[in-house]
């Protein structure tokens, strides 16, 4: 038993002894967000929606004939 309880002891002050080494710590890189912007400011849907709407109101449909009399 006394073998045991010596054998234990070692063993527990023997992991602590070895616990830290001398390499150097490993760092993480530092995280740089970059800024996103766009020099349009948002304007690319409202221009696509006016031309949109322009060729809708522009007529271009139907093949009937005008019929003056």
């Amino acid at each position: 038993m006394k073998k045991t309880f010596m054998a234990s002891f070692a063993a527990l002050f023997a992991t602590k002894a070895t616990a830290g080494n001398l390499a150097e710590p490993m760092m993480d890189p530092d995280v740089v967000e970059a800024s996103t912007s766009s020099s349009g400011g948002g304007l690319l849907i409202p221009i696509m929606l006016l031309i949109f709407l322009a060729a809708a109101a522009s007529g271009g449909g139907g093949n009937a004939p005008i019929v003056v009399e």
